[in-house]
C-alpha cells in the first residue's frame, strides 16, 4: 500500500492486555452455545467487515485496519445525509459493496468468511425535525437488528459498535448542596431567555458539570440519541444470548479531514469549517460556553483498531468513551478554527436547538486502562490541519 497515514498503528496492538475487570454477566450457557469459541489470536490478521465504510469515520477506520494488515470487506448504503456524490468503487483499496443493512439476503451474503464486524453505519446528527425519526429507526435500529440476526446465523461472534456520547444526555453534574444530580431537560423559556446552564432539579442552583464515565445512566434527549441507546441494548442482548463479544465505542465530538459539508446531519465542526470556506463567520449557538470533547478522526480509527483486538480476548458487552480527555468549549473551538483558517472570527448568536445538551465531557480512563487507547492529536494541531483539509461534497 502507498504511504501509511497511520504510522502509530503498524503494530497491531499485540501488547494490549486486559485487567481482571469482568464484562457484564452473560445469561447464555456458553458451553452449549453454537457460536465458535475459538477465534483469531490477538495481533493475528483478521477478516473484518466494516459497515458504513465509505462514510467520514468509516473511511479512516478502513484505512487503519488495512494499514495494520487486516483483510477488510466493506459495505455502505450511500445515505444522502452522508453522501452527496455517488459511492466510490473502493475504500482504501478495499472493494465497496452498496448494501442496505435492512436487506437480509445481502447482509447474509457479505458475512461469509468474516471474523468480526466493525459497525459504523448509522444515520447521525439531530436531523431536520421529527419527520426524520422513522428513517433514524430504520437505519440505526432495524439495520442493526438485521445485522445481528445474520451474524448469529453465520456464527460471527465479534463486533465493534460505533456508539456515541449522545447516549448520556446532559452528562454528569453535581450540586453544592445535593451532590450528584441529573438535571431535567432544559426548558424552551429558559433557553429563549439566555439561561443555558443546567440547574439542580432539587433547589434550582447552578449545577457543576463533571466527567462522564461509562457507568453513568443513559439519558437520550433527542431521536438520534434514542436510536443509539437502542443499538447498545440490541447488541448487549445479542452478546448475552450468543456468548459473543461487543466493544461499544462511545464517540465524542469527532472532527477531521473528510467530514461532510454543512447538512442537518453534520457535526458542529463541519458547519464551522464550511462557513469559513465560504468566507463567512462561524455561527456559534447559545453563548458558546457549551463544553465538549473534540476528538480527531485518526484517533477514533486507532480506537477501533484497539477495540478489534479486544474482541479476540473476552466475551460479553462493554462500553468505552472515545475522547481526547482535553475538553474545550464550542466557542473556543470555533475561534481556534477561524484563526487556523485565517477567516472571520465566530459570531455568538444566542440561538439554540432544543435537542442539544449543555455540557458532555468524558473520562477517557477506561479506554486507556483496558484498550490501551489514548488520543494522540491535540486540538490545536488537529484544527490546524482541519482548517484546510478537504470536506465531502
Amino acid at each position: 500500500m502507498p504511504g501509511n497515514p497511520y504510522p502509530a498503528m503498524t503494530n497491531p496492538y499485540g501488547s494490549v492486555t486486559w485487567p481482571a475487570i469482568p464484562y457484564e454477566p452473560l445469561t447464555a450457557d456458553r458451553d452449549r452455545c453454537r457460536w465458535p469459541r475459538s477465534g483469531p489470536t490477538v495481533g493475528a490478521v483478521t477478516r473484518v467487515l466494516v459497515t458504513g465504510a465509505a462514510g467520514f469515520i468509516g473511511t479512516h477506520v478502513v484505512t487503519a485496519l488495512r494499514a495494520a494488515g487486516h483483510q477488510v470487506t466493506t459495505l455502505d448504503a450511500g445515505l444522502p445525509g452522508a453522501h452527496r456524490t455517488p459511492l466510490p468503487d473502493s475504500v482504501a483499496g478495499a472493494p465497496l459493496r452498496r448494501i442496505d443493512l435492512a436487506d437480509r439476503p445481502a447482509v447474509a451474503d457479505v458475512l461469509t468468511g468474516v471474523d468480526v464486524v466493525v459497525h459504523q453505519a448509522a444515520m447521525v446528527g439531530l436531523g431536520v425535525d421529527l419527520d426524520d425519526l422513522p428513517e433514524y429507526v430504520r437505519c440505526n435500529d432495524l439495520g442493526t437488528a438485521v445485522l445481528l440476526a445474520e451474524m448469529a446465523r453465520a456464527g460471527v461472534g465479534r463486533m465493534v459498535l460505533a456508539s456515541s456520547m449522545v447516549v448520556y444526555g446532559e452528562g454528569t453534574y453535581a450540586c453544592p448542596q445535593h451532590g450528584a444530580v441529573r438535571p431535567a431537560p432544559r426548558a424552551v423559556a429558559d433557553l429563549a431567555a439566555g439561561r443555558f446552564e443546567a440547574t439542580c432539579p432539587n433547589c434550582g442552583a447552578a449545577a457543576q458539570p463533571g466527567l462522564v464515565g461509562e457507568d453513568a445512566p443513559l439519558d437520550p434527549r433527542n431521536g438520534y440519541a434514542a436510536t443509539k441507546v437502542a443499538q447498545e441494548h440490541l447488541t448487549a442482548a445479542w452478546a448475552r444470548q450468543t456468548g459473543g463479544t461487543v466493544v461499544a465505542l462511545r464517540y465524542h465530538n469527532v472532527y477531521g479531514p473528510g467530514m461532510p459539508r454543512d447538512t442537518p446531519y453534520s457535526g458542529v465542526a463541519a458547519l464551522f469549517r464550511s462557513a469559513l470556506e465560504a468566507g463567512r463567520a462561524p455561527r456559534v449557538f447559545e453563548d458558546g460556553g457549551q463544553r465538549r470533547d473534540f476528538v480527531h478522526v485518526r484517533d477514533v480509527a486507532a480506537a477501533n483498531l484497539a477495540a478489534l483486538t479486544a474482541t479476540g480476548t473476552r466475551t460479553g458487552w462493554r462500553a468505552y468513551n472515545v475522547a481526547s480527555g482535553r475538553p474545550a468549549t464550542v466557542g473556543e473551538m470555533a475561534a481556534e478554527l477561524a484563526r487556523a483558517a485565517g477567516g472571520p472570527p465566530p459570531v455568538v448568536t444566542g440561538e439554540f436547538r432544543l435537542g442539544d445538551v449543555r455540557h458532555v465531557v468524558a473520562s477517557p480512563r477506561r479506554a486507556g486502562t483496558e484498550l490501551g487507547f489514548r488520543a494522540a492529536v491535540g486540538l490545536a494541531e488537529g484544527l490546524a490541519e482541519f482548517a484546510s483539509a478537504p470536506l465531502r461534497g
